[in-house]
């Protein structure tokens, strides 16, 4: 186990570098920045940066879901390939789910949807989630964003102080 995560160490930081490693690590559905930055951890980025380069790398996708995530649905509903209308369902249906208590709250219901820092609780979702009750582009970006920042400070605070106690006993 430790010669793969030796492997995987070095071949982030040799054939991507550390800092575009983070920042790709953060654009991954699911991953998000909650792997990234323990990951930037690990790989001894200093925490301004490894924050930086996580939340900018989470944010990227977000506009782009916003713009064109209801038209792509749409396609995948109608489409003739089984697979893209079953994920399609499928996306409408994690959405669906939580709608009503983020639509609530809108503004603040999304972005503290996307603060979680929680597995499927991140940018993609929130993104998906505003697009989908129809959420001003602008006031859901600027949502995204806060709640990606605040999901960054907290697994900056944890990722470095878990690090920092292993150092310690080191």
């Amino acid at each position: 186990m430790h010669a793969m995560i030796a492997a995987i160490e070095n071949w982030i930081t040799g054939t991507l570098g550390t800092h575009l490693g983070v920042f790709l690590c953060s654009m991954i559905p699911i991953i998000e920045l909650r792997g990234a930055i323990p990951l930037g951890a690990a790989l001894g980025l200093p925490w301004w940066q490894n924050y930086l380069f996580a939340v900018l790398g989470n944010m990227i996708p977000v506009p782009f879901i916003l713009l064109f995530i209801r038209k792509l649905i749409a396609w995948m509903q109608k489409s003739r390939v089984k697979l893209f209308r079953r994920f399609a369902d499928w996306l409408v249906a994690k959405a669906e789910k939580n709608r009503e208590r983020i639509a609530k709250y809108s503004f603040f219901g999304v972005c503290l949807f996307v603060a979680i820092p929680l597995p499927v609780t991140g940018a993609w979702t929130g993104s998906l989630v505003a697009a989908t009750i129809r959420m001003n582009f602008f006031k859901a970006l600027l949502s995204c964003l806060l709640g990606v920042m605040i999901a960054g400070v907290i697994m900056t605070l944890g990722s470095y102080g878990v690090v920092a106690a292993f150092s310690f006993f080191a």
